[in-house]
This record gives C-alpha cells, sequence and structure tokens, in this order.
C-alpha cells in the first residue's frame, strides 16, 4: 500500500512538471497572438460546443429583464470571447514581467490600504470572479513589502497538478495562499509577526447549503452568500474594503480600491457582506459581460433552504 501511494505521488510530481514546462513555453507567446487564439476559442465554444449556453443565457435575461433579447445575445457573446480572453491571459500569465503586467493590471486607492497598514491595521479586501481576478494576485507589486504582507484565500482544487499549478502563478509575486479551513489560523500567525495583511476573500460563489446563513437580493435573484469573509473581518478588527475592476480594453484592467468601513466590529451582522454585493452588482451592471456567468450562482433557492433548515430534509448536492 505505501509503494503504491509514492508510486501515485511521483507520477503527479512528474505529470505537475510535465504540464509546468508545456504550460511555460505556450506563456511565451505574444499576447497579439493568445488573444487571437481565444477569439478563435471563443467561436468554437459559442457556436459549436455550447459550452454552457444554456445556464449563460438564462442567468443573463433573468438578472437582467430589461434587455431586449439582441442586447442579451451580444453580451453573451461578448462573455464568450472574455471568457477565453481570461484563460489566455492566465497562460501568458505564468511567465509575464513585472513591467508589463504592472502595464496591464493596474491598481487604483493603493494609498488606502497603505494608510491602514501604517496605521497597523490589516485589510480584508472583497473582489468577485470579475475581470481578470487571476492577475489580481499581482497586488504585491504595488505595495511596500515591508509595510504589509499580500495574502489570498482559496478552495483547493480537487486535480493535484492544475491546482499546484495555479497556486505558483498566484505567489509568483509575493503573496500568500491560505486556504478557508486554515485562514483564521494564518492570518492570526502572520499578524503575531506584526506585519500587517491585505487579504482577499473572493466571496460571489455559490455556498454549500450547510454554508448559508444569509440572503439578499442580486440582480433580480434571492442569493445566498458566503459570509466566512465578514466573520474574518470582524472577528480580527480588519479595515475592509471592496475592489472595483474595470476591463479598460482587450488585455488591459485598472483594480480600485474603496472603502467599506474601518470599523467592522461596529457594524450589525451581514451589513459587510450586503455592502459588497451592492458594489459588487454596480460593479457587473456597468460592464456585464466580463463577470463569469458560466457557474451555476442560482442553483440553490431560498425556498429549499428554509424547508432544509426547517423540515429537515436532506438537502441535494
Amino acid at each position: 500500500m505505501s509503494y503504491n501511494k509514492e508510486r501515485y505521488h511521483t507520477l503527479k510530481q512528474i505529470a505537475y512538471y510535465i504540464l509546468f514546462g508545456v504550460w511555460y513555453v505556450v506563456s511565451l507567446l505574444p499576447m497579439w497572438f493568445l488573444h487571437g487564439i481565444s477569439s478563435l476559442m471563443s467561436i468554437v465554444l459559442f457556436y459549436v460546443i455550447r459550452y454552457r449556453r444554456e445556464v449563460v443565457h438564462e442567468n443573463i435575461k433573468s438578472s437582467f429583464p430589461e434587455m431586449s433579447p439582441r442586447k442579451c445575445w451580444m453580451v453573451e457573446r461578448r462573455f464568450y470571447t472574455h471568457f477565453c480572453d481570461l484563460l489566455m491571459e492566465s497562460v501568458k500569465y505564468f511567465s509575464m514581467s513585472e513591467k508589463t503586467l504592472k502595464k496591464r493590471m493596474r491598481f487604483k486607492g493603493v494609498e488606502l490600504v497603505e494608510e491602514s497598514c501604517r496605521k497597523g491595521r490589516s485589510c480584508g479586501v472583497f473582489l468577485g470572479h470579475y475581470g481578470n481576478w487571476e492577475w489580481i494576485s499581482s497586488m504585491p507589486l504595488w505595495v511596500d513589502p515591508n509595510l504589509c504582507q499580500c495574502m489570498q484565500l482559496y478552495h483547493s482544487l480537487e486535480n493535484y497538478v492544475t491546482d499546484q499549478l495555479i497556486l505558483y502563478t498566484r505567489s509568483r509575486f509575493g503573496g500568500v495562499n491560505i486556504t478557508m479551513d486554515k485562514s483564521i489560523k494564518y492570518i492570526v500567525n502572520y499578524r503575531r509577526q506584526g506585519k500587517p495583511l491585505i487579504v482577499g476573500f473572493i466571496s460571489d460563489q455559490a455556498p454549500f447549503w450547510d454554508n448559508i446563513y444569509y440572503w439578499s437580493d442580486f440582480l433580480h435573484h434571492e442569493t445566498p452568500w458566503f459570509t466566512g469573509g465578514e466573520r474574518i473581518m470582524q472577528k480580527l478588527d480588519m479595515d475592509v474594503y471592496y475592489l472595483d475592476v474595470r476591463r479598460i480594453r482587450r488585455g488591459y484592467y485598472v483594480a480600485e480600491y474603496k472603502l467599506i468601513t474601518d470599523e467592522p466590529q461596529k457594524q450589525e451582522q451581514f451589513w459587510i457582506t450586503q455592502k459588497y454585493g451592492e458594489m459588487l452588482e454596480a460593479t457587473i451592471r456597468r460592464g456585464p459581460s466580463y463577470w463569469l456567468w458560466s457557474h451555476r450562482r442560482w442553483k440553490r433557492t431560498k425556498e429549499e433552504w428554509l424547508k432544509i433548515t426547517h423540515g429537515g430534509i436532506k438537502p441535494k448536492s
């Protein structure tokens, strides 16, 4: 049994190094070429494979009931182009230089979070699956490394090879990756070292049934939210920010820090999560094609949740 485990681990490591090499070589291709591949991919995904077309269509249509069918179709088509751009830009990120990245992924309002850190306060930053969230991990390039430590929370992927490759790219510029289940432990340990933290939370996924505590209206849907980020920020008394991302043009983004509150412990329960949802919705409405419409954000309903929590019904997956 021990031999089989060691052999399996060795095979995973070999697969990792092979894919690492392939990914690195492809990432050396110029961005214009990768965007060309993206354009072709989007045509195939949209017209031929029809990847999650029904999910994307229903999500957009129900989120913007005032939108005409023609406009809805245009948002869908642009989403697929952006989705493929995101894939190719993530590949490019594997070897992109600091100079190039700082031109393509700019941050505004950095002085706000640096001021929080100068006061000895750590910062919790809410963002969504909008624009290019993978490039957000380049934030350490924009802050004084002697002033604070940047880190991001993430959910481990089941595929070991993919998980390790993504962790590599997200830590290239000095960011630290920590899993949700170990978040408080790691954050407390870092704070004991006397250096404030800037911690990113992507909290717009659909939570599991046992993680649902709060619902709000979001894009015309009764929507459940992850509230773990809020609990961490309140427990550790962190200044709370929202990262408002804009796509300037193809392959260029700006992310602006906007303060939600610097007194999290004085806010009512779920107020922070509510404000985050409102700010994210405003971002999406400004440029609807750049949110991740292909995920089943509203697969869980409040009606089902009430039956489960009050009726003892076994939840679906």
